[in-house]
């Protein structure tokens, strides 16, 4: 039944790799570049929220194919250098992913109580090793629920990369399907596939939300 797929794996798992690449990059750098995001949002200076506040709503407000494309587009015109579409895809999913993780970070930092963070400030820690200490791993672990789901959404979307050209899997299978002419067969061996990955990512999301619920109720 799945001959096309099978006469084609290792095309397939080349291009899997790809994908796999892409969406690892885009959430850990989306992660980190979110959780220092998710600190302008809190931040009491108001360049610096405003500036954030800024750059998030922009970024949640428009497409993310458009900003995979203009970044592969438009970032060799200011630089005078061309980018590897796979470069161009990472950049852009770091930057675009950023500000949905700096949202969830953002409601971590608020659920933490204001008077611990007084405490440590008694203690004589500076405002960046609280971030760092204190409001960062409570937030991380509080919205780790939260943090997979997305994490799970970033995975699904790096199949937009195709605009640029970059052969992950979805447009392997394209490719595959051009030539074997076995629609049925290669983007139901695709969707079988990303079911698998984000329906484990959603069993994975529930464990740590049950397991924030004890501990609340601890």
């Amino acid at each position: 039944m799945f001959k096309a797929v099978t006469d084609n794996i290792t095309f397939f798992l080349s291009g899997f790799t790809i994908t796999l690449e892409l969406a690892i990059l885009g959430i850990v750098g989306g992660v980190i570049l979110g959780s220092i995001l998710g600190l302008g949002r809190i931040s009491k200076n108001k360049f610096v929220y405003h500036f954030v506040s800024l750059y998030i709503n922009i970024l949640r407000n428009i497409p993310l194919i458009l900003v995979i494309f203009w970044f592969y587009f438009f970032m060799p015109i200011i630089t005078g250098h061309s980018l590897t579409p796979f470069f161009s895809a990472t950049i852009a999913f770091i930057i675009f992913e950023s500000s949905y993780f700096a949202e969830i970070f953002r409601s971590g930092y608020q659920s933490i109580r204001k008077d611990l963070v007084s405490a440590a400030l008694s203690t004589g820690m500076t405002h960046t090793q609280i971030a760092r200490y204190i409001l960062i791993p409570i937030a991380f672990k509080r919205m780790l629920p939260s943090l997979v789901t997305q994490a799970i959404v970033t995975f699904q979307d790096t199949s937009l990369a195709f605009v640029i050209g970059l052969r992950e899997f979805v447009k392997s299978a394209s490719i595959v399907n051009n030539i074997e002419v076995r629609s049925i067969q290669i983007y139901g061996f695709v969707a079988i596939v990303f079911f698998i990955f984000c329906f484990g990512g959603s069993k994975i999301a529930a464990y740590f939300e049950m397991v924030n619920k004890k501990t609340r109720l601890s």
